[in-house]
């Protein structure tokens, strides 16, 4: 094994384990990483067809503050915006070059590349100090709901929350799982991040809905599953598919829509990819890897061929899901009140839309996950498939700036999950325990830089989540993007009022235990009767923190100690400062348990209380009084 070698692949020698030892990469993790990057077929590095710079900053003079880089060719820039602009390596760089993507046009035939130039930082969030909820969507459902949260709800949430103060609602990711009756119930696993789960569509709202005439047997049939805490999504889909099935042969009936159209041409060959993935994956089942050999790349002829036949209903009918979803989305951004901050997960289910689409960039032997800490004693395997570093590059990073520019559609904020992601991943070889993981590198200058010109083009500022073992050239890098880091109540050793502003505050994670499961011991019984390994000693000190920092003994009662939670989050200076729906229902119940699959019901639990419900009790009021709101 070459030192040399995994070094110029991007692949850690190893890595420090949660006891301080170091731990090295074997022999085995080296091959099997190496393999799963093409080693041996191809080098690291090598020409990339799009490059990103820093864009140049006016200075006290009026001029700019930066030069070309050495390594660009000498050409012409074709601005996007139109003009051009003279380039030479390692002369100055003009401050009127906008940012955006520019054409560089090298002399002598060379092949011409795409410049990138990226604002030096993502854009700010309000100023002063601005409040927000937290809301699992699917969880927060209206007596008006099927069964799950959806997009009307969403919007009666953003609605409620701008009345009270709030300034923003930081929501779970949306992205689309695979298409089939028994709907992923985890967020963070999805099918694809360029687009929108059909789950959150609400019926009543789909043009043509009142004129069906089953319509309010089935919204009957839905609403009585509102009864039930554990969210039944196969029931759910079951009952809205079979509206929207009906709906759309309705509209199919009626023609062409310009509407939807439009949309389809807004999303273009992206959309087509993921519409000719669903079409296919209800013909011949899921992972598409077990698909006839002509359908598993979507550059095939014979994928262009279903599309054009076979499949071109069925094209159609999940374009126009996505219409609907992409519509009722905006509606909730429409309204008077909070913003959104969209989350995107950190990768995607290898056998889903995505990974079709994109197999080419991914490494489809590995799997993302993180070595062992001390509240996940064995480490973690999360199931997804990384990139590749190099063959994204190599790409043009045109998958990442696509799921940017997707989940920043409707986003006055983003929420970037495991931002350290962007630097480097932990690969665990498929097959093997994650202690067996190992580090790899992304260039990060090339992503970060792009996280910011899509940001910036979408008005958006972002947060990334930096929960865990992160670098200190991480938090640095983080910081001179203008991107919010994450504190939390729980883990912070100082109290709030003493956290950056930088930041976003917040209590909980949908991963960490609410309020009530830490001060009643219902969150550590949980993790006993799940077989989770349990932290005592970190379970009992957090109970301590509440104690001591709100001032409460073991007599007073919780929502008491609840408000008591967020008057001390609310002495935070930081930018953000989150309050859970969770936490303003007393829940006792985290909405995920890393380390189990069957054992807990994650992702499925709904709310106790409705959002009708919710808006007349007073724990949420004051919460939000707290916080600052009124």
């Amino acid at each position: 094994m070459n030192s040399a070698e995994l070094e110029a692949w991007g692949i850690g020698p190893g890595y420090w384990d949660v006891a301080g030892q170091w731990k090295e990469i074997s022999e085995a993790t080296a091959q099997a990483v190496l393999e799963a990057m093409g080693a041996g077929t191809r080098q690291p590095g090598g020409p990339a067809p799009l490059v990103t710079i820093e864009q140049a900053v006016v200075d006290h003079d009026g001029g700019g503050g930066r030069t070309w880089p050495g390594d660009l060719p000498a050409g012409t820039l074709v601005l996007e915006g139109g003009g051009t602009v003279p380039v030479w390596p390692g002369g100055p760089q003009p401050s009127d070059v906008p940012a955006g993507y520019h054409r560089l046009e090298p002399g002598s035939g060379s092949t011409p590349l795409t410049v990138a130039v990226c604002p030096p930082r993502c854009p700010s969030p309000p100023p002063g100090r601005t409040w927000g909820w937290s809301s699992q969507l699917y969880a927060t459902r209206s007596q008006a709901s099927w069964g799950i949260g959806d997009f009307a709800d969403l919007r009666r949430l953003v609605g409620w929350a701008g009345e009270h103060g709030a300034g923003f609602v930081l929501l779970n990711p949306l992205h689309a799982p695979a298409t089939g009756p028994v709907p992923e119930p985890s967020p963070y696993f999805p099918s694809s991040r360029c687009f929108l789960n059909p789950l959150y569509i609400r019926i009543e709202e789909v043009p043509g809905a009142a004129d069906v005439p089953d319509m309010a047997s089935l919204a009957e049939k839905a609403r009585a599953l509102n009864g039930q805490r554990r969210i039944d999504r196969s029931q759910v889909w079951a009952l809205k598919s079979h509206a929207l099935e009906t709906l759309f042969a309705r509209s199919e009936e009626l023609g062409p829509d310009e509407r939807t159209e439009a949309y389809v041409r807004e999303r273009g060959p992206v959309l087509d990819g993921y519409t000719s993935f669903c079409a296919l994956g209800e013909r011949y089942g899921l992972p598409w890897q077990n698909w006839p050999e002509q359908y598993r790349h979507p550059s095939r002829p014979e994928v262009g061929e279903f599309a054009a036949g076979e499949g071109r209903a069925r094209k159609r009918f999940h374009a126009w899901l996505q219409w609907l979803c992409d519509v009722q989305l905006a509606g909730a951004t429409e309204v008077k009140g909070a913003g959104l901050i969209c989350d995107v997960a950190v990768g995607v289910d290898g056998g889903g839309a995505d990974a079709w689409l994109w197999q080419d960039t991914l490494a489809l032997g590995m799997r993302v996950g993180a070595p062992p800490d001390e509240f996940n004693t064995k480490g973690q395997d999360w199931a997804l498939p990384p990139w590749d570093p190099w063959k994204l590059r190599a790409a043009a990073y045109e998958p990442y700036i696509q799921v940017l520019r997707a989940v920043l559609r409707h986003a006055r904020g983003l929420r970037a999950d495991h931002v350290m992601g962007l630097f480097r991943l932990f690969w665990v070889p498929l097959g093997s325990e994650p202690s067996q993981g190992v580090y790899v590198r992304y260039v990060w200058q090339d992503m970060v830089g792009l996280l910011r010109l899509e940001a910036s083009r979408a008005g958006a500022y972002v947060v990334g989540e930096d929960l865990g073992t992160v670098e200190d050239h991480v938090r640095h890098a983080m910081a001179q993007s203008g991107v919010l880091s994450y504190k939390l109540f729980w883990f912070e050793p100082q109290r709030p009022s003493e956290w950056p502003v930088q930041a976003l505050a917040a209590v909980t994670t949908h991963d960490l235990p609410t309020v009530a499961g830490v001060w009643t011991g219902a969150d550590a019984e949980a993790q006993r009767r799940a077989g989770i390994p349990l932290n005592e000693e970190g379970a009992a000190s957090l109970r301590r923190r509440l104690a001591e920092w709100t001032g409460s003994d073991d007599g007073r009662p919780l929502p008491e100690v609840i408000e008591a939670t967020y008057a001390v989050l609310g002495e935070a200076p930081c930018a953000l400062v989150v309050a859970s729906l969770d936490d303003a229902q007393a829940v006792e119940e985290r909405p995920n348990m890393p380390g189990t699959i069957n054992e807990w019901p994650n992702w499925c639990l709904a709310l106790p209380a409705s959002l009708e419900e919710m808006e007349q009790h007073p724990l949420p009021a004051a919460i939000a009084v707290r916080l600052g709101g009124h």
